[in-house]
């Protein structure tokens, strides 16, 4: 596994690489393609979250499980879906509370993120691969660990970011954070077999967070 991630996360993170965690978890990947079996994302987009977000750049967190795991779907942004994938359903509610949240948002026709990365927005799966077809097969090998080792790291060196934590897997990530240092807004997962997230209005409650702080407001609309 080539780890291409930006300056800044690999400066962060370089040490785990060598830890026997990560050792294991690559020999585990490559085991997986060895055997025959096809893994989601392709390995030059595994670490997109960190590509599009640099560490000093981050003012918002939104943290997801696992990646898609149908065919050309991940492209290491959680939530995210590649251009001409049909949007799936967690994005569709996503996209229904931003019409009713924002201003003038209109719900776009794709399901690519890579906007709200490029503008401070870690979109960050807890599992960052998976094997085609098998949701959760690579949960427990390794890269928990690794995302959490990420999560910390901006949680004590950085200020005021806001974590978005959907659903109870993401709200467990809470014991990681400074509530003293940073800003924590909690809702039901946006899955439609899950009620609650929609009125949670997340994304103006970033923005005033962020404009409060004197930063640049996230500009939500997917073109």
């Amino acid at each position: 596994m080539g780890i291409q991630m930006e300056e800044s996360w690999k400066k962060e993170l370089e040490e785990e690489f060598e830890k026997d965690y990560m050792i294991k978890l690559k020999a585990f990947l490559k085991n997986e393609k060895t055997s025959g079996h096809v893994v989601y994302p392709p390995g030059d987009m595994i670490f997109n979250a960190f590509n599009h977000t640099p560490f000093n750049k981050v003012k918002a967190v939104i943290i997801g499980q696992d990646p898609y795991h149908g065919a050309r779907q991940a492209h290491g942004l959680a939530f995210s879906v590649q251009r001409g994938i049909p949007v799936p359903p967690s994005l569709r509610n996503i996209y229904k509370e931003l019409s009713d949240d924002i201003q003038g948002f209109s719900i776009p026709g794709h399901g690519d993120l890579t906007a709200w990365a490029d503008q401070g927005v870690l979109l960050l799966n807890a599992t960052l691969t998976v094997r085609a077809g098998d949701a959760g097969s690579h949960q427990k090998k390794g890269w928990e660990q690794f995302t959490d080792t990420a999560i910390q790291k901006l949680a004590s060196q950085r200020e005021g970011i806001v974590f978005l934590l959907w659903g109870r897997f993401a709200q467990s990530k809470e014991l990681l954070i400074d509530k003293g240092k940073h800003f924590i807004l909690k809702a039901p997962h946006p899955s439609p077999l899950a009620q609650g997230f929609l009125g949670c209005r997340h994304f103006s409650k970033t923005n005033k967070l962020l404009k409060e702080r004197g930063l640049e407001e996230i500009d939500w609309q997917i073109r």
